[in-house]
């Protein structure tokens, strides 16, 4: 059987406890949500709603960090698929 290369640095600091697939897609999944949920909604939708400024980011500054968050798993994840490097 072939040895699975080491994990780079990058890669392991996304997936070092995780170490099932289907675990890192449920991370991403949830991160894409987090990412979806951090759009400033409140420019977008009518002000009249009062709620909508509390419950939601009124500004891009989540959003500008969870795009580059939710690539760098997705390129860490296509780094373990290449490389074999699951768990069975």
């Amino acid at each position: 059987m072939e040895e699975s290369p080491a994990r780079p640095l990058w890669v392991d600091l996304v997936f070092s406890v995780i170490q099932k697939r289907k675990h890192a897609l449920w991370l991403i999944g949830a991160s894409v949500v987090f990412a979806v949920y951090c759009f400033p909604w409140p420019k977008f939708i009518a002000e009249d709603h009062p709620m909508v400024g509390l419950l939601l980011a009124d500004d891009w500054s989540w959003l500008a960090l969870m795009i580059p968050v939710v690539v760098w798993y997705l390129l860490a994840l296509r780094w373990m698929d290449k490389a074999s490097a699951w768990d069975e």
